[in-house]
């Protein structure tokens, strides 16, 4: 009996202990508000559709642009998704997760954003009605990636290696509706000639950002830009009386200034005879007359540097037969380095030849009543010269180069492309939808959700061009079955035709980085089962009301 009485002690124990973890839990929650279960996933649904939504009408050569307007009036119009994405105000945190995937697929590949967005968005929409009829979130998690898995193995087994023509094709294919044709033709030219001239460079898929500056100039037309091979920026020499011109010579980057040395603190100094101070002058003059002999015993003809020079140097280096530059930018100086091959040092008396660059032509140019100075050399490196009549135009080519580039610089080094015109997505639906026979499980539900959202793609294509979007799908299903994988729709005749032919293609790595950006979007959403916002913004407590324990 006494036994017994412990045991329904100790279980009014375990009872009471319950009790007070629940409690705790409320009062943890008090201040904030809770969405799971099948509510969070209709909620996470509606935001990423919403999302996708604003910029279904701009993908592909039909699509229409956006106006981004900010606080202060100015207006943006551009058809490029991953920058109306990027520039719109958006709060809810699963809008956002689709976003960074945009802007991840960006980074990587250049291209493709939008078909990033609305895949994801119709992948959540799929798998909430497979919800609906009762299967689990973690088996669609798990159909996904299966599907995801044999979509790459036949994304591969499809592809081809692109040839010099179809490199053009592909970028031009990749500039669709984000600008006038004629302006995206002669862009798409300059991009294929900038990146021929990164294949024996290194630096990695980023390597375009860092070797081909952007240098807008108001004076012209946007069809009147141009590619220079060189540094171009808008600088002239600090004397105007030094050699406008030289053909090539020896060149010294200093990352600081030439210029007298400064007290690092403040301090007051008691001067009692004039001739202490002008034995300071004569130091500070014979100082300045070392470092310029410096330069001089080295051979240097051409000096940059990051910061200011002093009027005194100016004269001396005038006299030594050496023209200077001065406050540079980093990114500049960076790129005038990797041309000439000079490497930025300190100060000038730290200089030596180790650091010296040879530079093979020198010139300015009076562009727009502003001097600009070209400077070439061995290395890699070039300038965009982007003209325009406004800020605006001048700045949307420079985002369709930046995609463009992109996307011919990862070709240089991934050359499988696949076909254009919804043909790859309407191919991987297809096979998806027979591979998902060979599975017994609910899995195979998944993977026909997966591939109806492949769908979407060439759905949307023939809404934004004013087609029948059923009519487009079942007509290139069927055409597809009896002609093979690359027959895609063509958006001008409203034909189904080979897309190799048109020379409408899409390349391998962005269709990939694509779907797996989406598809990882996708499933990180969906096992998402519980949304706490808290209601309060975050405070220091008040401790003084607290009782003492």
């Amino acid at each position: 009996m006494r036994l017994n009485g412990y045991e329904r002690i100790e279980n009014r124990g375990l009872v009471g202990r319950a009790q007070m973890v629940e409690s705790d839990h409320d009062v943890a929650l008090e201040d904030t508000d809770r969405i799971h279960g099948r509510t969070a996933l209709v909620n996470n649904v509606k935001a990423a559709s919403s999302l996708a939504g604003a910029i279904r009408s701009t993908l592909g050569p039909k699509g229409l642009d956006k106006m981004l307007v900010d606080g202060d009036g100015s207006a943006l119009v551009t058809n490029d998704g991953v920058t109306v994405l990027e520039k719109a105000n958006v709060e809810h945190p699963t809008a956002r997760l689709l976003i960074d995937a945009s802007s991840s697929q960006d980074r990587a590949a250049r291209d493709g954003t939008t078909t990033t967005v609305l895949l994801v968005a119709e992948m959540l929409q799929n798998a909430l009605e497979l919800v609906r009829m009762g299967v689990h979130p973690s088996i669609i998690v798990n159909g996904y990636s299966i599907a995801l898995e044999e979509s790459i193995k036949e994304t591969e087994k499809v592809s081809r290696e692109s040839d010099e023509e179809q490199k053009s094709q592909v970028v031009r294919t990749s500039l669709q509706g984000k600008g006038d044709s004629s302006v995206c033709g002669l862009i798409a030219g300059l991009a294929v000639e900038a990146a021929d001239g990164l294949v024996d460079l290194e630096g990695g898929d980023d390597l375009e950002r860092m070797v081909v500056k952007r240098l807008q100039i108001r004076e012209g037309n946007v069809m009147d830009s141009s590619l220079v091979n060189g540094l171009m920026l808008l600088k002239s020499r600090v004397d105007a009386t030094s050699p406008e011109n030289s053909d090539g010579g020896v060149v010294a980057i200093i990352d600081g200034g030439l210029e007298h040395a400064k007290l690092e603190t403040d301090a007051s100094i008691e001067v009692s005879s004039l001739g202490i101070m002008q034995e300071f002058h004569e130091r500070s003059r014979e100082n300045m007359q070392k470092q310029v002999t410096h330069l001089s015993s080295l051979g240097v003809d051409l000096l940059v540097v990051r910061d200011g020079i002093d009027d005194e140097a100016i004269s001396l280096m005038t006299k030594a037969g050496i023209v200077a530059y001065r406050r540079f930018e980093r990114s500049d100086m960076d790129l005038l380095s990797r041309i000439t091959g000079a490497r930025p040092a300190r100060s000038v008396s730290a200089l030596g030849d180790e650091d010296l660059g040879t530079y093979s032509k020198r010139g300015e140019e009076r562009i727009s009543d502003v001097k600009h100075t070209l400077i070439e050399g061995d290395g890699g490196g070039m300038t965009l010269v982007v003209r325009g009549s406004s800020p605006a135009v001048r700045e949307e080519a420079i985002r369709i180069f930046d995609d463009a580039i992109g996307v011919a610089h990862r070709l240089n080094s991934r050359p499988g492309v696949l076909p254009g015109g919804g043909a790859i997505q309407s191919h991987l639906a297809r096979h998806l939808r027979s591979f998902s026979q060979t599975l017994s499980g609910r899995e195979q539900l998944a993977i026909e959700a997966y591939a109806s959202a492949l769908e979407s793609i060439p759905r949307i294509l023939a809404e934004n061009a004013g087609r029948d979007p059923v009519e487009v799908i079942l007509s290139l299903s069927a055409d597809q079955r009896e002609s093979g994988a690359w027959i895609g729709f063509d958006l001008q005749s409203g034909k189904n035709c080979d897309m190799g032919e048109m020379g409408v293609l899409d390349t391998e790595f962005v269709v990939k980085h694509a779907l797996s950006g989406a598809t990882e979007a996708a499933i990180g959403v969906l096992r998402i089962d519980d949304v706490l916002w808290a209601r309060t913004d975050p405070s220091t407590p008040d401790w003084e009301g607290e009782e003492e324990i």
